[in-house]
């Protein structure tokens, strides 16, 4: 097992692993405490993540077990992790540790929603997910509160996903679109999946027969890439939308969940034009385009915490 750290003043603009882990992006990192997704207005913390990351094209070849915490402030604290190996270029990847954090608020419009979000959870970045899993995670969100849809990819990675250690601890890798293909809806049903659970099945068989996969998205346009995904059953414009912004650097999208519909509702209800499509695409200037899904993303947890 290799140790290390990552010093958060190297980095251009701030980090806060806890806000950025419990925010509803990612539900992939189990807090070695179990208290992952218990507390509404999660930051500032330094208990210790795990996870068992998938291979990601020019980043790993292999599953590698990870724990990260993080010791001191957003501005000024270390950020430790232990691996199977260096686990900075991963870190740095699913973080987006490469983001110039500061340029890209001031970036994003002067508005007094934003501002209020930007101040109560700094150093908030965005996740960059392995595709597959990310997928899943938000096939299975629909109507769901994070700390459910939490609880059933845990539930998956642990009834199917093969075993990795680290350090004498064993850690449960999420299960290969091979593996869930091969369940069946019943033995999905019985994770608590619900309806989605022949959505999962049936989008695992489409990757895992190469009849589609959702990295083919990321060479097209953005809303090309949206529509790309809609193939997958069980996903629609919304959850292209998490997965191009959680997992596949697009950063311009904005996921029309029912924390940002009410947001279009209360603050700026021109943005809202009777479709999906075209409120998107007002919502996404109202938000500043080009990094309007970091906008979005902070408005979303600001509002789910109880913020105005």
């Amino acid at each position: 097992m290799e140790r290390g750290a990552i010093d958060i003043a190297d980095l251009a603009g701030p980090f806060d692993l806890q806000a950025t882990v419990e925010s509803g992006q990612s539900y992939l990192w189990n807090r070695a405490d179990g208290g992952t997704y218990e507390d509404l207005h999660a930051h500032g913390g330094d208990a210790w993540y795990e996870t068992v990351v998938d291979p990601i094209p020019g980043v790993s070849d292999e599953r590698v077990p990870v724990r990260v915490r993080q010791e001191g402030g957003v501005r000024d604290g270390t950020l430790r992790w232990e691996s199977s190996g260096d686990a900075v270029p991963l870190l740095e990847h699913l973080f987006r540790l490469d983001d110039d954090l500061d340029a890209i608020l001031d970036a994003t419009p002067d508005l007094p929603l934003l501002e209020r979000a930007y101040d109560a959870y700094e150093g908030m970045r965005l996740t960059r997910d392995p595709v597959f899993p990310c997928l899943i995670s938000f096939i299975c969100s629909a109507q769901m509160r994070v700390a459910r849809i939490h609880g059933m990819q845990r539930r998956l990675r642990e009834t199917y996903g093969d075993a990795v250690t680290l350090g004498g601890e064993e850690y449960r890798a999420f299960p290969t679109p091979d593996r869930l293909a091969s369940r069946t809806e019943a033995e999905l049903r019985d994770l608590s999946l619900g309806y989605r659970a022949p959505y999962v099945r049936r989008t695992a068989e489409m990757i895992a027969t190469g009849e589609a996969h959702p990295r083919e998205a990321a060479d097209l346009l953005y809303e090309e890439a949206r529509e790309s995904l809609t193939r997958f059953v069980g996903v629609g414009d919304k959850v292209a939308d998490c997965v191009l912004l959680f997992s596949l650097g697009f950063l311009e999208a904005v996921p029309l969940d029912t924390w940002i519909r009410t947001t279009i509702e209360e603050y700026y209800p021109d943005c809202e034009r009777g479709n999906y499509t075209d409120t998107s695409r007002a919502i996404r200037e109202r938000f500043g385009g080009e990094f309007a899904g970091y906008a979005q993303t902070y408005v979303f947890y600001h509002l789910r915490a109880g913020g105005e």
